[in-house]
């Protein structure tokens, strides 16, 4: 699959007193961008949890701060399908500003039912080849 990118810009709500993005609102950005890009693949994630009781939820995740971001920043997050697997997916993702990488991380979602919150298989045809 391809590189999806989301748009942000940066509020007063997203910073700190120092005027910095505060460290867990990029976990944040990331997981809209997520949502937009199963979105984008024309997956609606309430029409899944009510027709099948399965849903995504973060297993892992490993983060590099690399710079910060400021107030009306305009930024890219991205998403990219690294690895696919039965119960699983994981994700490439960064933040930009311009030419500059603000945020690396690695994403892996379990998918999971949500009524025995066990490990379930991703739906065969969930996602386009």
């Amino acid at each position: 699959m391809s590189v999806f990118q989301w748009p942000i810009r940066i509020y007063w709500e997203d910073t700190d007193a120092g005027g910095l993005v505060y460290h867990a609102n990029y976990v944040r950005f990331m997981e809209r961008a997520r949502s937009e890009w199963m979105r984008a693949q024309t997956i609606d994630q309430s029409t899944l949890r009510s027709t099948t009781g399965l849903g995504f939820v973060v297993r892992d995740m490993q983060i590099d701060f690399l710079r910060p971001a400021r107030l009306d920043d305009e930024l890219l997050v991205s998403v990219a399908v690294k690895e696919h697997r039965s119960a699983s997916i994981l994700f490439d993702q960064e933040i930009v500003r311009g030419d500059a990488a603000l945020v690396r991380a690695t994403v892996r979602v379990a998918c999971v039912n949500f009524d025995t919150m066990r490990p379930a298989l991703v739906p065969d045809g969930l996602f386009p080849a």
